[in-house]
């Protein structure tokens, strides 16, 4: 069946279709990402997506591969705010737009306070409130309607102070496209509502259908605080979608609990883990906490093992080939308008089979 095979959601009448994603790397670039990127553009695959945290970037690998290919719309899942400041980041995107002809989405996403502080050295704090202001800045340098002036609580545009020999400038360049597609990484409820204020789309870490509801509400919100009327029908939501087909459901799963664990105990610290509140929100508050503690004391596998299926199921497809093509029918009757999946350059056209039915 055709990747570019489409279902139709109710709140937004926008399509559901596939994306891959490469993900972070591990010790160097992931083997056949390349093959699998091309081949996803010739399946007719909506988009590719690349990430970063604190190793290998978002930008360079979607360049390098993304001039492999013709269609495939080229996005960032996503660029980290503290790494580059905003006028940094919009060069990146109009270069980056020009470069694909148009085909560029903008990921980006505030982070966690482990990886800012710890890795940018950049303050954490009012992540709602830079963001907002991040967004801002980078729109204007792109519509290059003017010199950018800007001075908030976050970014100075001329800097004041130094040499006090900053001035306004405008963008050497002009944008290919004025208004490039920005997407927001987002998990608490407000900034899942200001990525469908100030921004095009929303990439969600962890998503599970019976939260779905939910999740509409903080999409509606931001929608009526956009001001913009039929907002709702050009936005989209791009989810990292696990897929594990085998016979085994159990084993399967196995292949989803230690990032799970990682995420869900391991990132930031106690009190200030996103990740850890999303699994409580769903109602995994008790195992998260178990998870946690054991994973915070060093014992990465015992937090793995404790994680009990119902909860990875909630957040992946795992198992028989028919249950995943079944399970999967719920997904498509959520916000989500694109699944990205990964994976070798074979496995892309199964998942079309399995996910669009």
């Amino acid at each position: 069946m055709p990747a570019h095979m489409t279902y139709c959601w109710s709140m937004s009448k926008k399509n559901v279709s596939l994306g891959y994603i490469a993900g972070y790397w591990g010790s160097g670039p992931p083997a056949g990402a390349l093959e699998a990127i091309k081949e996803a553009d010739k399946l007719g695959f909506d988009s590719a997506w690349t990430a970063e945290a604190y190793g290998s970037d978002a930008l360079t690998p979607l360049a390098w591969w993304g001039s492999h290919t013709e269609r495939i719309r080229l996005g960032t899942s996503i660029i980290q705010m503290s790494a580059r400041t905003p006028a940094a980041t919009a060069m990146a995107a109009m270069t980056m737009d020009h470069l694909s002809g148009g085909r560029f989405i903008l990921g980006l996403g505030a982070s966690g306070p482990q990886v800012v502080e710890g890795w940018y050295g950049q303050p954490y704090p009012k992540p709602l409130a830079r963001t907002r202001e991040y967004v801002g800045i980078i729109r204007e340098i792109i519509r290059r309607d003017g010199p950018v002036e800007h001075h908030g609580e976050f970014y100075d545009m001329p800097y004041k102070g130094g040499a006090n020999l900053g001035k306004p400038l405008k963008s050497t360049i002009h944008p290919h496209r004025k208004e490039i597609p920005i997407f927001l990484g987002a998990e608490g409820p407000k900034n899942v509502a200001l990525a469908a204020e100030i921004c095009d789309g929303w990439l969600p870490l962890y998503f599970s259908p019976k939260e779905d509801a939910w999740y509409r509400e903080r999409l509606r919100e931001g929608f009526a605080a956009s001001g913009e009327e039929g907002k709702e029908d050009r936005f989209e939501v791009a989810i990292p979608l696990t897929v594990v087909p085998g016979d085994d459901v159990e084993k399967c799963a196995d292949a989803v609990r230690p990032n799970l664990a990682l995420y869900a105990g391991g990132m930031g610290a106690r009190g200030a883990n996103f990740h850890f509140e999303v699994f409580a929100r769903m109602g995994y508050e008790d195992v998260a906490l178990k998870v946690q503690d054991l994973y915070l004391a060093g014992k990465k596998a015992e937090a793995a093992s404790i994680i009990p299926l119902r909860m990875v199921e909630d957040v992946a497809l795992v198992g028989p080939i028919d249950k995943i093509r079944d399970e999967a029918a719920k997904w498509r009757e959520t916000c989500i308008t694109t699944f990205l999946v990964g994976g070798p350059a074979p496995m892309l056209s199964r998942y079309a089979d399995m996910l669009l039915g």
